[in-house]
């Protein structure tokens, strides 16, 4: 996680440690990453990870190091590095179209801007096709036909390939082999050997035809030319790289969406009059104006006005919430309604936007322990490849003799063999899956978060603010004989209404809301403990415990009594109401069970999940709560120093839990669980001590948030699972012969592709 430094190596330079981003150019396939990695990790006092897709090293280390240091270790390596740019919202599509987020944006593709990508690739498809056409159609051919793919084949392997080259001979001066290197051996071995067959060979002869097969082909050595597969190839991997740089952009699009949602300036009000400035001019304590229609600028507090406000584009909640004077609001939310005079209490990098894209771009460019191994397979695997390659030619010539037929197959295993699918099946399955996350409001801070939700099979949920509301709120109405709901809310409202109290309050809204407006008492006074007392419309009310009757000489009738004892044995807050020396009524007050949380339980236990309800709330509460939700299992009574406890208990008994809370007394629990969970709602040390962040704060989030980890591990795994599988069954092919090294480059682009749009299939995910 972002907020945490990894922990330094052994031996290394003791000191605080501290972390950054670099931006790395020039890395073309996994290969590249791991070599990088592997390079930084080898300085005292470094950890540091490197991934490809998003193009970036996290780098953690201690004193003695400097940025510099990092900086030139990269540059030795034969790659550029730099600290990225802060990220800004105005990036325009085309300065991203390589798929980067920062200043390296372009140098995925070898250093290659978009757009010389995009001119190389549809220059060498135009020169290649009427030489694929007459190599593979004998009937197109005419006399000194070869001559003319020459001239048509030459530019595509020279120009169009220049990228592979320039990349293979930088890494071959490192000593090191990338795909690149397969890629550039491959295709000029094919050019030098059609070089030397129509030069010093037969094929340069006019009347000299030339067959297709989707083997290797045998013949005459010196009459056989590879134009075809050189230029072929060349235009197949252009295109493999372009597409792959169109998804990968796609994939971070949901990160560029966050920092796009704030807005760009300000009505600051100065002296009394409204000032437009540049929203980063804001500080905290400034108030601002945000007018219907407008975003708000920052997350503040609301001074003046009431207004109902569109939060969906930060927490997918599509009902607009109603927010008045002392009611918190979120930067880059929407006011759909009134006029609104907001003070600012958080700006820059502590808005919850912010820290939204930060841990998105954190879990972006994390690795999961899946793509470790992918990584270690990949830093190993082209030397492994061209060994694999000398052996394939040299067997052929032991075993045949045909010096055609092992060139085709060595060249063919040259090319097929790119691990780019294996770098990219972790990176792109997160970048996607998180960024959509985001968008729903569900924060995933790291990959190793995927591999919890797998295990998950038990979810703790604390209750109050989590299952519940965490405010109370009037729930029954129980009236004596000959005494009206309506009057009795009436009465009662209108005292409760001048007490600042939490049961007071909860009263006064329900009363209000089913009643409408209330009357003003008089001679009001609070009894400490027991209630309040005054007169409503020449009536004296009492409201209150049941004491408070009975020292003023009023009793409660049985019917009254026996409603009071249900509501207090089901954990609720009994309220009795007297008037003019009678008891009139009881009002029943509770924490408030959230609309969703019935059917979020539901949700949990159709993912195989087993809910216990966790409170530090007495026993009756906690049963009547559950009993409304449909969870059978309750932890209640315990102190919240003791949450994380219960937790590790659990653990103990062989289950993997996952938690689900808001408050500071969750923090310690959440941190202890397998899975944390946080309401987005909740406080600050909730949220750090979480793995996952529900910005909505509805717990049917929390089931959301499961099934998109688990997808997104699970795409991850088939990726993965395709890009071995692919090497592994593609490499002894090309081996014997049975792959023309033309239709491999088009299996290896079409691997890499194929890995990036099933992880764009997570986009669609509701």
């Amino acid at each position: 996680m972002s907020s945490t430094a990894l922990d330094t190596p052994t031996g290394s330079a003791t000191g605080p440690a501290t972390d950054v981003e670099l931006s790395i150019g020039g890395m073309t396939c996994a290969s590249c990453a791991a070599r990088i990695e592997k390079k930084l990790n080898r300085m005292d006092g470094v950890s540091a990870t490197v991934n490809f897709a998003t193009e970036k090293a996290k780098v953690t280390y201690g004193t003695g190091i400097t940025v510099a240091d990092l900086i030139a270790t990269v540059e030795r390596t034969g790659y550029t590095a730099e600290e990225p740019a802060p990220p800004v919202a105005d990036e325009t599509v085309e300065a991203t179209e390589a798929g980067g987020t920062s200043g390296a944006a372009t140098a995925g593709q070898g250093g290659e801007a978009p757009d010389t990508l995009r001119q190389r690739l549809w220059t060498s498809f135009a020169l290649s096709l009427p030489v694929v056409l007459l190599s593979m159609v004998p009937a197109l051919q005419f006399d000194n036909w070869q001559w003319l793919s020459l001239t048509l084949a030459g530019p595509v392997v020279v120009w169009g390939a220049f990228p592979f080259h320039r990349a293979a001979w930088t890494n071959a001066r490192h000593g090191a082999a990338t795909m690149d290197t397969l890629v550039s051996l491959g295709t000029l071995a094919a050019l030098g050997w059609s070089l030397w067959a129509l030069f010093l060979g037969h094929a340069g002869m006019p009347g000299m035809r030339h067959g297709f097969d989707l083997t290797v082909s045998r013949g005459d050595a010196s009459s056989s030319i590879y134009l075809e597969a050189a230029a072929g190839v060349t235009t197949f991997i252009l295109a493999g790289r372009f597409l792959e740089a169109r998804s990968k952009r796609k994939a971070g699009a949901a990160l560029h969406a966050l920092l796009e949602l704030g807005a760009k300036d300000v009505a600051v009000l100065r002296g009394g009059r409204e000032v437009r400035v540049p929203v980063a001019q804001l500080a905290v304590g400034d108030r601002f104006v945000v007018r219907p229609g407008e975003k708000i600028a920052t997350d503040g507090t609301v001074a003046e006005g009431s207004s109902a406000v569109d939060a969906s584009m930060l927490t997918g909640e599509s009902v607009p919430v109603d927010v008045s004077p002392g009611d918190a609001v979120t930067g880059a939310t929407v006011n759909t309604s009134g006029r609104l005079v907001v003070e600012a209490t958080r700006v820059g990098g502590d808005t919850q936007l912010a820290r939204m894209a930060r841990l998105v771009e954190d879990a972006q460019n994390g690795k999961a322990a899946v793509q470790r191994l992918a990584d270690r397979i990949s830093g190993i695997f082209v030397p492994v490849v061209l060994l694999i390659a000398l052996g394939t030619l040299a067997g052929w010539l032991l075993t045949t003799g045909d010096t055609t037929a092992a060139f085709t197959a060595a060249v063919a295993v040259l090319i097929i063999a790119c691990p780019c699918a294996l770098g990219l099946a972790t990176p792109t399955a997160l970048m996607v899956g998180t960024g959509r996350g985001a968008q729903l409001g569900i924060l995933i801070k790291g990959p190793e978060v995927l591999e919890s939700t797998r295990r998950v099979d038990t979810v703790v949920l604390d209750k109050t603010g989590t299952v519940t509301t965490g405010r109370m709120e009037l729930r029954d109405v129980v009236t004596a004989p000959g005494t009206e709901a309506r009057e009795l809310l009436r009465l009662a409202g209108a005292l409760e209404h001048a007490s600042e109290h939490p049961i007071a309050r909860a009263v006064a809204e329900g009363a209000a809301a089913r009643t409408g407006a209330l009357p003003s008492p008089e001679g009001f006074e609070n009894v400490a403990g027991l209630g309040v007392r005054g007169v409503v419309d020449g009536h004296t009310v009492l409201v209150g415990r049941e004491k408070l009757l009975a020292d003023a000489g009023t009793g409660l009738p049985a019917d009254l009594a026996a409603a009071k004892a249900a509501a207090e044995a089901e954990g609720r807050t009994a309220v009795v109401v007297a008037w003019d020396g009678a008891a009139r009524g009881v009002l029943t007050v509770a924490d408030a069970v959230k609309d969703t949380s019935a059917r979020a339980v539901a949700e949990l236990r159709r993912l195989g999940l087993t809910p216990i309800l966790l409170t530090g709330d007495n026993r009756a509460v906690a049963d009547s709560v559950a009993r409304e939700v449909g969870i059978d299992e309750v932890i209640a009574e315990v102190l919240p120093q003791d949450k994380a406890a219960v937790v590790r208990r659990l653990q103990g008994e062989g289950r993997t839990v996952a938690m689900v809370g808001d408050g500071v007394n969750d923090a310690a629990a959440l941190a202890t669980a397998d899975l944390g969970l946080a309401m987005g709602t909740g406080t600050d040390a909730a949220i750090e001590a979480s793995d996952l962040t529900l910005v909505r704060g509805d717990l049917l989030v929390a089931a959301d948030a499961i099934r998109l980890s688990r997808r997104t591990l699970a795409t991850i795994k088939g990726n993965l699972f395709w890009a071995f599988g692919y090497n592994v069954a593609a490499l002894p092919l090309a081996a014997l012969g049975l792959l023309n090294p033309m239709i491999a480059g088009a299996a290896m682009a079409f691997s890499s592709v194929f890995v990036v749009t099933n992880s764009l299939r997570l986009r669609t995910f509701t």
